[in-house]
């Protein structure tokens, strides 16, 4: 049966989708990094609550040779692949190291399209397939103090919009998720007031959840979305729009 590969399963919007595919039936790979007690547990949950296959795959896609790492331990065909997998640094442009900047865009880009590009030879052969590509609003509009991640994300949204044109003729759809300010680990390295002044700027009056992000990749995942090719679906409450 054919799977599909979500990449940064251990995070709180990859732990959301994982869920929310896995209560639709389908078998995952779950890939991670460095939190495989996350995944584990992950894993256990998805085949308990919801009696799908999900297999765990490690590999560091920050490094040159991490796409090839994950594909080589891949068993049975992928038909649908979500590039969630990556982080988010903060800070001055100035301050940003060579290795920082090698290993964001590795990350969050160059392994997106490896991947990818590994991937895609089965789905043309089967005219089908679904790719979705997390992005950020950062990605549309640029970010002081985010100037390296806004970069990355914009590349991706670039490599959605133009892959979708070369693949929609094949039956392979390409769109991207741009979540806004998502409840996860990645707020930690904000205080508690700049949380609060970034949930006034919202004109939905909260933050997001890792579930709304989940229920957007559902969406475009289904039968309801299948006209829609080379589409980047912000999830932000109305902010940054």
């Amino acid at each position: 049966m054919k799977r599909t590969l979500l990449t940064g399963a251990s995070g709180g919007i990859g732990q959301a989708v994982a869920r929310r595919l896995a209560a639709e039936g389908r078998p995952l790979y779950l890939h991670y990094n460095s939190n495989q007690a996350a995944v584990a547990a992950l894993k256990k949950e998805c085949e308990e609550t919801y009696g799908v296959s999900c297999d765990m795959i490690q590999a560091d896609l920050s490094t040159h040779d991490g796409a090839a790492c994950l594909i080589e331990q891949l068993n049975a065909p992928v038909d649908t692949l979500i590039h969630n997998a990556g982080q988010s640094p903060y800070g001055i442009f100035t301050d940003v190291t060579p290795e920082e900047m090698q290993q964001t865009m590795q990350l969050h880009l160059t392994s997106a399209m490896q991947l990818t590009q590994a991937l895609l030879p089965m789905m043309l052969q089967s005219r089908s397939g679904q790719i979705i590509v997390m992005s950020s609003v950062w990605g549309e509009a640029g970010a002081s103090c985010e100037v390296l991640y806004a970069t990355v994300k914009g590349g991706l949204n670039t490599f959605v919009r133009s892959l979708a044109k070369e693949c929609a003729v094949s039956g392979i759809r390409v769109n991207g998720v741009a979540p806004g300010v998502i409840e996860t680990s990645m707020m930690d390295q904000f205080s508690a007031d700049e949380r609060s002044m970034l949930q006034e700027e919202i004109p939905a009056g909260r933050l997001g959840r890792p579930e709304d992000v989940a229920g957007a990749v559902k969406f475009l995942l289904s039968e309801d979305a299948g006209y829609i090719h080379g589409h980047i679906l912000p999830v932000s409450g109305a902010w940054v729009v």
